[in-house]
C-alpha cells in the first residue's frame, strides 16, 4: 500500500512537473505583453500597459503576414486531406508491393528535412515557370502533411469492421452510399482531426517555407526576421490573442462534447 501511495504521487509530481514546463514559457509571454518595456520580456517590470495592442493593431505588415499563412494553411488543408483520406483508403484494401510503395512514398517526406524539401521544391517547380509563392508554398507544405493525415486516418480505419459495409452491399446499397452512410460518418472524428494537425502544421512551418514563399511573407517568417531588426511586445500580444481564441474554442468544443454525451444517455 505505501508503495502505492509513493507511485501515485510521483505520478502527480511528474505531471505537475510537465505542465509546469509547458506552460510557464505562455505565462512569461503573456505577463510580457502588458509589460510598458519595449522589449517582450517580464523583467525588469516597467509598469502596467496595453499600448502592445494598439501595436500589434497598427502593425499591418503582420497582419498581412497573418493572412497569408491562414491562405496557405487554408489551401494545405484543402489539397493534404483528400491525398490523405485516399492513401488511407488505399492502403486499408490494398496488399502487395503497391501498398508498401505507397506507403514509403507518403512516408518519406516525414524522414526529409523541411529545408531539403523546400529547396527540392522550388528547384523542381521551376522548371514549369512556378515561382515562390503562396501556391508553390502550399505544394510544398502538403507534401509531408499528407502523410500526417494518411497516418491519423490509416489509424482509425484500422478499427473499423468491413462487415458493416459489405452488409450494405449486399443490401443494394453503392460503393459511393456505403462509404458516405457508413464509412465517412466512423471517419469523421479522425478527419477532423487530422485537419486540425494539418493546419497547425502548415501554420507554424518555418523550414520549408522560408525557401518557396518568394514575395508572401508568412507569419512565422515575418517573426524570425523580426528578432534580427528587433521584436517587441506586440508579438507577445498577438501569441496571447491566438492562445485565448485556442482556449475559447477548446472551452465550447468540450461544453458542446459533454452536451451530446449527456443528450445520448
Amino acid at each position: 500500500m505505501k508503495s502505492e501511495t509513493i507511485m501515485r504521487w510521483g505520478v502527480r509530481f511528474y505531471i505537475g512537473v510537465f505542465f509546469l514546463y509547458l506552460f510557464t514559457p505562455l505565462i512569461i509571454m503573456g505577463l510580457a505583453t502588458f509589460n510598458n518595456s519595449r522589449f517582450p520580456t517580464v523583467s525588469p517590470w516597467r509598469g502596467f500597459t496595453l499600448k502592445w495592442f494598439s501595436a500589434l493593431a497598427q502593425d499591418d505588415n503582420m497582419w498581412h503576414a497573418l493572412w497569408i499563412s491562414l491562405i496557405v494553411a487554408v489551401g494545405v488543408l484543402l489539397v493534404a486531406v483528400p491525398i490523405g483520406i485516399c492513401c488511407a483508403l488505399f492502403l486499408s484494401t490494398v496488399h502487395g508491393k503497391g501498398k508498401t510503395l505507397v506507403y514509403s512514398i507518403m512516408m518519406s517526406p516525414l524522414l526529409t528535412p523541411g529545408v531539403i524539401i523546400g529547396i527540392s521544391t522550388l528547384i523542381f517547380w521551376q522548371r514549369f515557370h512556378v515561382t515562390g509563392g503562396i501556391v508553390l508554398t502550399v505544394i510544398a507544405q502538403t507534401t509531408f502533411i499528407a502523410a500526417y493525415v494518411m497516418l491519423m486516418v490509416l489509424a482509425r480505419l484500422q478499427r473499423f469492421d468491413r462487415t458493416l459495409e459489405n452488409a450494405a452491399l449486399s443490401l443494394g446499397a453503392t460503393q459511393w452510399q456505403a462509404f458516405r452512410r457508413i464509412l465517412l460518418p466512423y471517419l469523421k472524428p479522425a478527419i477532423i482531426s487530422a485537419a486540425g494537425i494539418a493546419f497547425l502544421q502548415s501554420f507554424e512551418n518555418y523550414n520549408t517555407t522560408l525557401f518557396v514563399k518568394g514575395y508572401d511573407t508568412t507569419l512565422t517568417v515575418y517573426i524570425a526576421s523580426k528578432v534580427r531588426t528587433g521584436l517587441t511586445p506586440a508579438v507577445n500580444a498577438l501569441g496571447l490573442v491566438m492562445i485565448s481564441i485556442t482556449v475559447i474554442l477548446a472551452i465550447v468544443y468540450e461544453i458542446k462534447r459533454r452536451r451530446e454525451q449527456s443528450t445520448g444517455s
